[in-house]
């Protein structure tokens, strides 16, 4: 038995379910996620709860079981108030703007960085220095965001760079340090 699996989806009012064969869609009041489920996994909708079970009981089907699930949780979730991912631009003279619908990335180099946006996600610029990620889709928000950051990497030595809202790096020490270690 899959743990994650067997759990309810609860459906709130203001989200629909239409469930099909081999897929299902949710519309909410923020927009609308289609999720292909293999004909393995079954959806089953009653009294606001979505149940999703499995026809089968072979070892690929009881893998897929708990990763459909939580897909079509997420789905039901990030219709109803969109999923966020938030990054903060940290170095001397890095900063980003909004340009219309995209973001214009200054993080050293020569020109800036325009990075645009794709269909279903938005951006917001608070400051100079965070950038806050939406989209209904967990999956697209969380890729679009590790795409933001590769444009500039945070640096292992002093933590230039562009990173996630609160995420903890370990820099290195640098040769002073080392050369103190060594006398």
């Amino acid at each position: 038995m899959s743990k994650i699996g067997e759990k309810i989806i609860k459906v709130e009012p203001v989200v629909t379910v239409d469930i099909q064969s081999s897929s299902v869609l949710v519309k909410g009041p923020k927009g609308e996620l289609k999720i292909e489920v293999p004909n393995t996994i079954k959806v089953i909708q009653e009294n606001g709860v979505l149940t999703v079970g499995r026809t089968k009981d072979d070892k690929k089907t009881k893998s897929l079981h708990g990763l459909f699930r939580s897909l079509i949780a997420n789905a039901v979730e990030g219709v109803q108030k969109p999923w966020e991912k938030k990054l903060e631009i940290v170095g001397t003279g890095f900063n980003v703007k909004m340009e219309g619908q995209n973001l214009a990335l200054k993080t050293g180099f020569s020109h800036p960085v325009v990075f645009k946006a794709r269909p279903g996600v938005t951006f917001s610029v608070e400051g100079t220095n965070l950038i806050t990620i939406s989209s209904v889709d967990k999956q697209l928000a969380g890729e679009v965001a590790y795409l933001v950051k590769l444009t500039r990497k945070p640096d292992p030595y002093k933590g230039k760079g562009i990173r996630y809202a609160g995420e903890y790096l370990k820099l290195k020490p640098g040769k002073k340090a080392k050369a103190a270690g060594a006398a």
